[in-house]
């Protein structure tokens, strides 16, 4: 299964960095990346792999988002089958 992480905020030195490492420590696997930086404001998606997930999901996505206000960041996940159900018609 995949989970979509979005991250909103402005933009600081390591960001990239926390979040990959936060996926890191809980087994999960980025697959695809895009980031872009708008004048001072930092937006990326991320595909990931949570197959090998070391927790449930909802810890995952809670320690995502406690990453997030640490850093004064929006860090959202959603899992795929969400994501899926939210675009069919």
């Amino acid at each position: 299964m995949k989970a979509v992480i979005t991250v909103i905020g402005k933009d600081q030195v390591g960001i990239i960095a926390a979040v990959s490492a936060k996926c890191a420590e809980y087994d999960v696997n980025i697959l695809e990346i895009t980031q872009s930086v708008l004048d001072r404001y930092f937006a990326m998606i991320m595909i990931a792999d949570i197959d090998a997930l070391k927790s449930n999901f909802s810890a995952f996505s809670d320690a995502l988002s406690a990453l997030g206000k640490e850093k004064g960041l929006e860090i959202r996940c959603m899992h795929e089958d969400i994501f899926d159900s939210m675009h069919t018609i």
